[in-house]
């Protein structure tokens, strides 16, 4: 009797190691597995954090949706804008990281539209705080001089017209303007001064832009950044298929926005 229960302990004993070492096999595994899903999971994490912090403080991708600021911009242009320069916004507060330099006459820039803030708009800042501008005959003047502006274009010189949107101006008449028969249009208006922390901006496409003539200035706290390069760029109006592929314009890609 007792052999035999020797002999069935034996039989067993096999058996019972090799569950084991099965057991401590798949333990391992699941550790192993483990780790991998958590290594994985943190470098995700990492990414997502640096890609919000780099699209909150530093660059954002932006995209050019009207002819506005043709031929500077064009529709179907992307851009890299630079959040930083002009000391970028903390979420969800009213605080500013500190600034490394103000929106200067010439600068285009990246801005909430006054009228409804989700929306970004990109312009050429063409008045300062404290600056009188005005148009005469569809010229830039400002503060008395002719405003040098190369990058301009007008597509419908003889366009001419008057839009109530414009009477917002009379508020902010320079001293000495008649106010009784001031009637702005597109390319008659002003002399306008700016106040201070406030940006008169235009598009270059001059004849086709709704800008600071028709619903006023932008505020230095929704100016968002500075475009600094195109990185991406085709032809939307092609009607060939797939055209962000086949009507990319590689001439554009990588140009500076100045």
């Amino acid at each position: 009797m007792a052999k035999r229960r020797e002999a069935s302990r034996q039989k067993q004993g096999p058996q019972e190691k090799g569950s084991g070492h099965r057991s401590r096999e798949k333990h391992g595994a699941a550790q192993s597995t483990g780790r991998w899903l958590w290594e994985w999971v943190k470098s995700i994490s990492v990414a997502i954090l640096l890609f919000l912090v780099i699209r909150t403080f530093a660059v954002e991708a932006f995209k050019i949706p009207t002819g506005s600021m043709e031929r500077t911009l064009l529709i179907g242009d992307f851009l890299l804008v630079n959040k930083a320069v002009y000391g970028a916004q903390v979420p969800f507060t009213g605080v500013r990281l500190p600034a490394f330099d103000d929106p200067e006459r010439g600068d285009v820039v990246v801005f909430e539209y006054p009228l409804d803030p989700s929306k970004s708009y990109v312009k050429r800042v063409v008045g300062l705080p404290g600056d009188t501008v005005g148009m005469r005959g569809g010229d830039l003047y400002v503060n008395g001089s002719l405003a040098d502006e190369a990058y301009v274009q007008h597509t419908q010189p003889d366009g001419d017209y008057y839009d109530p949107q414009f009477e917002w101006q009379r508020k902010y008449l320079s001293p000495g303007a008649e106010l009784r028969d001031y009637r702005p249009t597109r390319d008659e208006w002003g002399p306008i001064v700016v106040p201070e922390g406030k940006y008169f901006v235009m598009g270059d496409n001059r004849d086709n832009s709704q800008d600071s003539r028709y619903w006023g200035f932008v505020d230095r706290e929704l100016i968002k950044g500075r475009p600094l390069f195109i990185y991406y760029s085709f032809d939307r109006s092609k009607l060939r298929p797939l055209p962000w592929i086949t009507e990319v314009r590689w001439d554009r890609v990588g140009n500076l926005v100045r």
